[in-house]
């Protein structure tokens, strides 16, 4: 019987929740920790973590796709709903695109449509507690509609442009776009 929840190509993981990454894992200490949030927007934003943990919080469950074939059910992951942070930056009508900076030195593009689409988040909680690092931690992105390598780790800084630039893994060949639904996991 076909799982409904399950995009084509992937399988639920045996494992809790793998992690894949760079091979870097930056220790960034909340005191140290800093988000900007620049580009086409009325109003950038450099937020520290005592700003950050003070803005409106969610917890949401959701299923995880990475583009190696593995999925997690029901991830619950709590932060700042993306929301929130566009609603304080107030996006200018001709951004389309963010681009995704992290402590690591990882990039990766998205649409705006994609940061502004339910359950997008800023994380800093997985499972009710302290997103480890290994996870991200402090703070990744989660946009649980894309694969998970649009959900940058470490997060640094997003951007807001007009114009969409690959980052990371799109400047080796993978999809701009990244929906698991219909596979895009490479650039045809």
């Amino acid at each position: 019987m076909p799982d409904d929840r399950l995009p084509p190509g992937q399988h639920w993981a045996k494992e809790k929740f793998p992690v894949l990454d760079l091979g870097i894992h930056p220790k960034i200490p909340t005191e140290t920790w800093r988000l900007a949030v620049s580009g086409l927007v009325e109003n950038p934003l450099d937020l520290d973590w005592d700003a950050f943990s003070a803005l409106p919080r969610v917890e949401e469950a959701g299923d995880f796709h990475c583009v190696t074939t593995w999925s997690v059910r029901d991830a619950v992951w709590g932060g700042v709903p993306f929301s929130e942070i566009l609603g304080l930056a107030r996006p200018r009508p001709e951004a389309r695109f963010a681009f995704l900076t992290s402590y690591d030195g990882y990039t990766t593009n998205v649409p705006l449509a994609a940061l502004e689409a339910p359950g997008a988040l800023l994380a800093d909680r997985l499972a009710g507690e302290a997103l480890p690092l290994k996870h991200g931690g402090p703070v990744r992105v989660v946009i649980p509609r894309l694969y998970a390598w649009k959900s940058a780790k470490f997060i640094k800084s997003i951007e807001l442009r007009a114009e969409d630039e690959p980052g990371y893994w799109e400047k080796r060949g993978y999809s701009d776009s990244a929906d698991p639904w219909a596979e895009e996991r490479f650039r045809a």
